[in-house]
């Protein structure tokens, strides 16, 4: 299983995992209750629900990097254009626009 912490302008907003099913998403319950806050996307409204997909969410697997940039991350940190979820974590930690993806450290606790 591979967590990665996903944040609205520098805001803990909530949790992506990967595991045998597929991936989920699920908003941090200290972000849903703070004013005004932000969907991570369309496609991923503001919810207490988690999120359930076989495939690496559209909106997540849009922040990858495409073509020649695609290929640089895939030589500098030696992972497979298949393995999405090492490349947002490895490329998308600072992304343009609001969100990034943090990869969590080992041992780190859900909320």
């Amino acid at each position: 299983m591979r967590q990665a912490d996903v944040y609205v302008h520098d805001q803990l907003a909530g949790v992506l995992t990967e595991d045998e099913s597929g991936y989920r998403f699920v908003y941090s319950s200290a972000y849903l209750q703070i004013p005004e806050p932000e969907a991570v996307s369309l496609t991923l409204p503001l919810s207490a629900q988690e999120y359930h997909s076989k495939v690496l969410f559209p909106f997540f697997d849009g922040l990858i990097p495409e073509g020649w940039l695609l290929e640089i991350a895939q030589k500098t940190w030696k992972i497979d254009r298949r393995d999405r979820m090492s490349l947002l974590m490895a490329v998308c930690r600072d992304c343009i626009g609001a969100v990034s993806i943090i990869a969590e450290p080992k041992g780190s606790v859900d909320e």
